[in-house]
């Protein structure tokens, strides 16, 4: 009787315990915090909480869809080392205005594991991810968005989401 007095009298601490960690944890899974070395002072947000794209009414809101993005970029006709295969990810705020700030740069081989693309083709994509200014802002929420190149033998060979 004391055995099973001592556990559920343990039982909820353990999971509090828990719980609390859990909540630690992802309380800021997502979030791209200001960086003065990075991003632009006069970037101002609008919304109290930033959203993810997709949890947008609209979703995916840039004038002419993805499909404008992908033409743009295909004028750009960029390559990299034959060799090279894997993902680009820019992460970057929308503010309610459609204008964009706060990227980061993720890069991953085929693995999805850390990896490091030449220098200058990174450096080419985040600029024309930058200059993209067709953003929109339907809903008039600050938003998180973010475009993946899939490389392949050096080539961007698709755009997402």
């Amino acid at each position: 009787m004391k055995k099973i007095f001592y556990i559920l009298f343990h039982l909820p601490i353990l999971f509090s315990c828990q719980t609390e960690k859990i909540s630690k944890l992802t309380s800021n899974v997502g979030n791209i915090e200001f960086d003065e070395k990075l991003d632009d002072k006069n970037f101002n947000l609008c919304n109290f909480s930033t959203l993810q794209y997709f949890n947008l009414e609209k979703g995916f809101q840039y004038e002419g869809e993805k499909l404008a993005i992908v033409e743009n970029f295909e004028q750009l006709n960029l390559e990299t080392d034959a060799k090279s295969n894997g993902y680009i990810t820019i992460r970057f705020i929308v503010n309610c205005e459609g204008k964009t700030n706060r990227f980061r740069v993720q890069q991953f081989n085929a693995d999805y594991k850390e990896f490091s693309f030449d220098k200058n083709f990174v450096n080419e994509i985040l600029e024309f991810t930058k200059n993209l200014n067709g953003w929109q802002n339907l809903e008039k929420r600050d938003y998180y968005q973010y475009l993946t190149f899939k490389i392949e033998n050096g080539k961007v060979t698709e755009i997402l989401p």
